[in-house]
């Protein structure tokens, strides 16, 4: 009678898991399709623009800005060589007190153009994060409009009048965020996997919930969110890892609409070795973490009802969808080895297959949407994420998991590594 129950137990739980693996795989099929719909919509709305030139409001650009010699020079230059009106930009960048050149190179950088203001930050007052150099930095700026980048940026040209446009074309608009593609997705195998995933991510989640359900999350650079909001949200959060996830969900909290503009592009670097894109990821993680638990009590009270869809699905990402993956590994194992029996008929082989096959098709589909990246050796890339990208992700929120719940580490906003430019 035990052993029968066990072997029931183990039944379910793999049936469960395919079930949530699937539910998961539909909805994102759904998102792939709506994101791709939405690129007509996008590319028509860009020709409008293009054609009408809408009257610029003014804009204040923040960038944050901790040790960053090896970047930062060409960040400045990019930015202040946008095409928008001149008298209506103003660049502010903080320089959180940096033990490197940053803070010399910015001096000179001012020299040459009004339209930049340093603040540099004391040592005594640095060095607590993202959140707290943007909450100071908008005590500073001038303009209604708050852009921010990061500072290892590189926008195009039209990125920032691309943003600011919106706020004309689609009011009443609380906040808008662009693209980022990855400047050296050529330099080794994980910067190209990364580069695949954040495209991935950008077309499917962010294109295809802004089509299904007028909502998307701020990333951390290439955006514009008004000072009226930021006003009425309270600011960054300084408790925050992820305070662009963090803040975007408040703002959707308070029923103000977060749009994704696709043709408004920056150009940034990604990690490219594993150490620091596992110390990256683990940030991120644990910041959903907090994020999760400020928000889900709350959910119900919220202005904008697709808010409770979107907690839904970062709780289904990380708890739910997670755990079923590395179940449904691990009974794979099991099971191989003979140390378990599932004898539940079905073709199980071919359903793995078709969702590995879905998985493939979906990125190869968002990949057709950029130039010169639905390229063979791309496809291949792709295909291989799966068995090995991919299965980082798990280890990663197991570490994250660790260090946030049993551990209970001290949570620390720890910026990204930045590499030499060619």
């Amino acid at each position: 009678m035990i052993a029968y129950d066990a072997g029931l137990f183990v039944e379910l739980v793999f049936l469960s898991t395919v079930a949530l693996i699937w539910s998961m795989l539909v909805y994102q099929f759904v998102l792939t399709m709506a994101g791709y719909l939405y690129s007509r919509d996008a590319a028509r709305e860009k020709r409008r623009l293009d054609a009408s030139r809408p009257r610029l409001p003014g804009v204040s650009v923040l960038v944050p800005a901790h040790n960053e010699e090896l970047v930062i020079e060409r960040t400045v230059e990019k930015i202040l060589a946008s095409d928008y009106p001149k008298d209506k930009l103003e660049l502010i960048v903080l320089d959180d007190a940096s033990t490197d050149a940053t803070a010399s190179i910015l001096d000179r950088l001012a020299k040459r153009d009004a339209r930049l203001r340093i603040v540099h930050v004391p040592a005594a007052e640095g060095g607590k994060g993202k959140a707290a150099v943007l909450n100071r930095g908008l005590k500073l700026a001038r303009h209604a409009l708050i852009g921010v980048y990061d500072a290892d940026n590189q926008p195009e040209p039209e990125a920032l009048r691309y943003l600011a446009a919106q706020f004309e074309l689609e009011a009443p608009l609380g906040a808008a965020l662009g693209k980022f593609r990855t400047v050296n997705r050529n330099k080794n195998l994980l910067t190209r996997f990364i580069n695949i995933e954040g495209l991935s991510f950008q077309w499917i989640v962010q294109a295809g919930r802004w089509k299904l359900l007028k909502i998307a999350t701020l990333p951390g650079t290439n955006f514009i969110v008004t000072r009226a909001v930021l006003d009425e949200v309270g600011g960054w959060d300084e408790e925050a890892l992820t305070e662009d996830a963090e803040l975007s969900l408040r703002i959707l909290e308070a029923g103000h609409l977060i749009k994704f503009v696709p043709y408004s592009t920056t150009w940034e670097q990604e990690p490219e070795d594993l150490s620091t894109w596992f110390k990256q990821r683990t940030r991120w993680a644990r910041g959903n973490f907090y994020l999760m638990r400020k928000f889900f009590s709350s959910v119900g009270k919220a202005k904008n009802k697709a808010l409770a869809f979107e907690v839904f699905y970062f709780l289904a990402l990380y708890y739910v969808f997670l755990a079923a993956i590395v179940v449904s590994a691990l009974l794979f194992v099991l099971s191989a080895t003979g140390l378990v029996s599932i004898p539940v008929p079905g073709p199980y082989l071919e359903v793995w297959l078709a969702a590995y096959c879905l998985f493939a098709a979906e990125i190869v589909l968002m990949l057709s949407l950029e130039p010169h990246e639905d390229s063979p050796s791309n496809i291949i890339y792709c295909m291989a994420m799966y068995f090995t990208y991919c299965q980082l992700w798990p280890v990663v929120v197991a570490n994250a998991f660790y260090l946030e719940y049993l551990k209970k580490e001290r949570r620390a906003w720890v910026k990204t590594r930045r590499y030499a430019q060619p």
